[in-house]
């Protein structure tokens, strides 16, 4: 498995409605493999390896990020949320703000006031959105001075990752929700590709999830089960661990296909993959957007263990792998060798 395509996608800055840069290094990786991507009309990339795919898996690549929303007398940022950040998790993130005339500027996610030897009770205050800011690493003390560079209200807010890989196979990293998933699509279309065979097989590389509807749309007319590949949760009453692959039965939407699921399981069971059964409370997918826009097929849900969602995640090697070995267990029985 090729990690080196992940932190390389991980490095792209692609919160959602930002994910241009990030889509064309799928289309190009893609297009490298052998395979012929197309863009879908509203950005996503997806490929088949057959006329009338049946099966499309799907993961997607946009991750939370921020957008400005004003600039502050003294020229800091004020800041809207892209997807569900975890501010407490991202105080303190060093950033960079994209403008519309193609400069980059960097800068730090702080609270207001942030020094605590001139704001003793700082340390307990709750962050939230009127009481944080970015600092931007330039010498600006006005709104006007901010406006001069170029930043505008619209700019997007994106975070510096800090991908790390450790000698026991763990990946720390911000996105590991959900890049890690598009780790196991490039490793399915080489395989797929590398075969010249047909598979009645669609991958489909997402890029609106975070806020929703990502996965409503945009898959072949054929499709008759979406298979989703996103983070499984590892927490307190949940049984997901980095090392493995969860296979989700319900989250806070409703329960997947239960047959589907079944089959994951079985497969799993049948070919010692580590993996286990889940149910996340507060979740929802590109499965939930595709099901809620009335698309009339079965849908699955499975992905690697991943510790901190929304903060500063980690998963493992084998968890992704375990992800890996059960999709191409699932194409092959259904599909043949």
């Amino acid at each position: 498995m090729n990690f080196d395509t992940l932190k390389e996608l991980v490095e792209i800055d692609s919160p959602s409605g930002f994910t241009e840069t990030a889509c064309k290094y799928i289309f190009d990786l893609l297009e490298s493999y052998g395979c012929t991507p197309e863009y879908t009309i509203k950005g996503a990339v997806k490929v088949a390896f057959s006329k009338s795919p049946k099966l499309t898996i799907a993961a997607h690549t946009d991750t939370l990020g921020a957008i400005v929303s004003s600039i502050n007398s003294n020229g800091t940022l004020r800041f809207s949320n892209i997807g569900g950040l975890l501010l407490n998790a991202y105080e303190g993130s060093y950033c960079r703000v994209y403008t519309m005339n193609g400069k980059v500027y960097t800068g730090t996610l702080l609270m207001d006031n942030p020094a605590i030897h001139v704001h003793k009770g700082i340390g307990k205050k709750e962050r939230n959105y009127s009481n944080m800011h970015v600092r931007l690493d330039e010498d600006v003390h006005s709104d006007k001075e901010t406006l001069a560079m170029g930043i505008q209200t619209g700019d997007f807010i994106c975070f510096e990752t800090h991908y790390t890989e450790t000698e026991s196979g763990f990946i720390k990293s911000k996105f590991m929700d959900n890049k890690a998933g598009c780790l196991v699509l490039f490793e399915l279309a080489k395989k797929l590709a590398a075969s010249k065979k047909e598979y009645p097989v669609e991958l489909f590389f997402s890029h609106y999830e975070e806020v929703g509807h990502g996965g409503a749309t945009g898959y072949a007319s054929s499709v008759s089960e979406l298979l989703v590949i996103d983070m499984g949760v590892v927490g307190d009453d949940c049984n997901g661990k980095e090392t493995a692959c969860s296979i989700c039965a319900k989250d806070s939407t409703g329960p997947y296909d239960y047959n589907f699921r079944k089959k994951l399981v079985q497969l799993a069971e049948k070919n010692n993959i580590p993996y286990i059964q889940d149910v996340y409370p507060y979740y929802g997918s590109d499965g939930t957007a595709a099901l809620r826009a009335g698309n009339d097929f079965r849908v699955g849900l499975i992905g690697p263990g991943v510790s901190a969602s929304h903060g500063i995640e980690r998963t493992h090697k084998k968890g992704i792998q375990a992800t890996y070995d059960l999709c191409m267990a699932y194409i092959k029985e259904e599909f043949g060798e």
